[in-house]
């Protein structure tokens, strides 16, 4: 099975160890009008013990494939929202951010698109990872 054509790996700096567990969503620009854009969302998964979340694909229907289901397109804006509050209240730990909501636009959809996220209870960084 080939990997999603955006991943991403959560790493709780904190702690100097992945975030396993973590719910993640990627989720497409819909609509910009109006005070508040729109996103749809085109796939789940939550990071394994490694962190990673390689795999985000919606579910496939009985004959299809899963990598034939989301397309990335150019110019069009995309984001990957992490639920780090249910991670931190799984380890016993509170945070300030419940989610964290990373937004980027495609520049050229045969890429692969990978967002890293280093997270800790009262901050969080990301960069774009290779």
């Amino acid at each position: 099975m080939s990997k999603s054509p955006v991943t991403c790996h959560v790493l709780d700096s904190s702690i100097g160890k992945p975030a396993a567990g973590v719910p993640v969503q990627l989720q497409q620009l819909r609509s910009a009008d109006g005070p508040t854009p729109t996103f749809e969302t085109l796939a789940e998964g939550v990071t394994d013990y490694d962190g990673r979340c390689m795999q985000l694909y919606p579910d496939a229907a009985p004959g299809q494939k899963r990598e034939d289901l989301i397309k990335l397109q150019a110019g069009r804006l995309y984001k990957v929202v992490f639920k780090t509050k249910d991670y931190f209240e799984s380890v016993g730990r509170k945070c300030f951010y419940p989610w964290v909501e990373i937004t980027f636009e495609v520049a050229n959809p045969t890429e692969h698109y990978h967002i890293p996220l280093l997270i800790s209870p009262y901050s969080y960084t990301t960069y774009r990872g290779s």
